[in-house]
């Protein structure tokens, strides 16, 4: 059985886990990967109900977190009302059964709920099978775009270029 909850504090250990696994992962394949993030980070996102869990059988499949704002990477467009989707990390458990389509069903409805015309996500780099996969999920491949202002934004997007997707909804 599938569920989708927010994540709370007692999955913290976890949740840093899954980036551990997932940052040791992109530095087998990439130049550039995510740092080790503030638990202060995390623990934030818990308290704002922002941080999220897909449960499989009652285990953590993936996490991922969300916000309303993103302005220093979605520039202008953060004008716009979307929802913003930030590292997604999977349980090596569950790879490959395609739990970002799983996430952006569930987005159509948050989104919806929460009156956003778009789901956005980005990723550092140009990774051309992370582009392809994110299409294969329903997210339109906008373009890239290098970063001029990372100010207070995790290590991984200093003097970095991200590739930008949406999912438009209304």
């Amino acid at each position: 059985m599938m569920t989708i909850k927010n994540s709370i504090k007692a999955d913290i250990d976890e949740i840093f886990r899954l980036y551990k696994i997932a940052t040791d992962f992109q530095k087998t394949r990439f130049t550039v990967h995510w740092p080790e993030f503030e638990r202060g980070l995390v623990e934030n996102e818990i308290d704002e109900k922002r941080q999220w869990k897909l449960e499989i059988d009652g285990r953590i499949a993936c996490v991922w977190s969300t916000t309303f704002d993103d302005p220093q990477i979605w520039e202008e467009r953060n004008a716009d009302p979307a929802v913003y989707i930030h590292r997604i990390a999977t349980n090596p458990d569950f790879r490959g059964q395609y739990l970002v389509a799983e996430i952006v069903k569930w987005a159509r409805t948050f989104a919806t709920g929460h009156d956003k015309a778009y789901i956005r996500m980005d990723t550092v780099g140009n990774n051309i099978k992370l582009i392809n996969y994110y299409g294969k999920c329903g997210f339109e491949f906008l373009d890239s775009l290098k970063l001029s202002n990372t100010k207070g934004l995790p290590a991984h997007y200093d003097n970095a270029t991200v590739s930008l997707f949406e999912i438009r909804l209304k």
